[in-house]
């Protein structure tokens, strides 16, 4: 079995943080968004590749990530693009992916960006099981939530129904961008993109998918993030931290208060402040300050500033209010 973990997207919503790194390389904790994913991909034994689909901009960036891990499976796979206007979109570059590494193979799809708490080899377990096209579900618990996924109808765990972005969600279970195909179902890829359907979305080939072949959802408690803004980037690495901190030994803190979810860097400077559920950055400063609920990117410096819900890019100067 192959693997793609997709990791192509430019993450606008998220500048200045992710303008000149993958929002795959966020960490969370000790470890990055997508590292979590490679270390399940690496354990499990029915997977022999892993393709990791990118934009010829953050190529460099991962050649440099990988050579430096310790995963043997993932190499690239690079999507002729270099920015966000001219993206394949997902199908379309899945299509193309699958054409230029001649997979032949049942294949597992899966969004490097993300955070879910179950395990992959239990989802490829119910795979396996079903030998069918599978996705895994989850109940976002809003409907105002749903509008922005693929909402899925089941009846049992067979998926009967599947609306990509619906104006009116009839329930609030949403697809997170994790499916498994058998090698049967791609090959009906090139046949749904040449018949003019959407190529931006998997959740449109789904829907496309299940009204002719059988299609199953793996339903799932517990967590999922799609770190794809600044909040839900915030709310993974609290529910991470769940309500500790995590201070690197190498930070400097001088009459400062860390509160709760607060994750501080290698040689980060920290002088008479206050965080709480806030990200600071190595190699950043910050003096007098209160920060909440804020990304404080690298080699930042800031004095004398109450901040809430703030995305300071890196090397970035803000002292008695005048910016640099």
């Amino acid at each position: 079995m192959k693997a793609v973990v997709l990791a192509g997207g430019y993450a606008t919503r998220m500048w200045p943080i992710t303008k000149h790194r993958p929002k795959m390389f966020l960490p969370i904790g000790e470890s990055t968004v997508i590292d979590r994913i490679f270390t399940e991909l690496e354990a499990d034994d029915r997977i022999d590749e892993v393709y990791v689909s990118t934009n010829e901009r953050f190529a460099p960036d991962f050649e440099a990530h990988l050579a430096d891990s310790e995963f043997d499976k993932p190499r690239l796979s690079v999507e002729e693009t270099t920015e966000e206007d001219n993206k394949f979109g997902v199908v379309g570059a899945l299509a193309q992916l699958i054409d230029r590494e001649n997979v032949d193979d049942d294949l597992l799809v899966i969004a490097g960006d993300n955070l879910i708490s179950f395990d992959v080899s239990d989802f490829l377990d119910y795979f396996r099981d079903r030998d069918a096209p599978t996705l895994a579900a989850y109940d976002v618990g809003s409907r105002e939530k749903a509008k922005s996924y693929g909402l899925v109808e089941l009846e049992g765990d067979r998926v009967v129904d599947f609306q990509e972005k619906p104006d009116d969600p009839k329930s609030t279970l949403v697809s997170i961008a994790c499916y498994a195909f058998p090698e049967e179902s791609l090959d009906l890829l090139p046949t749904y993109l040449e018949d003019g359907n959407n190529p931006d979305e998997p959740g449109w080939f789904v829907q496309w998918l299940q009204n002719r072949e059988d299609t199953y959802a793996y339903t799932f408690e517990g967590a999922w993030f799609d770190i794809g803004t600044p909040e839900s980037y915030l709310d993974a690495v609290a529910w991470h931290l769940d309500g500790d901190s995590l201070v690197a030994d190498s930070a400097t803190l001088e009459n400062a208060t860390i509160g709760d979810n607060v994750h501080v860097m290698d040689d980060a400077t920290l002088e008479g402040t206050d965080l709480d559920h806030t990200i600071i950055f190595s190699d950043a400063t910050v003096r007098n300050g209160d920060i909440r609920r804020s990304i404080i990117d690298r080699g930042t410096h800031i004095e004398d500033l109450d901040l809430a819900g703030a995305l300071i890019g890196a090397h970035t100067t803000i002292t008695n209010g005048a910016d640099e």
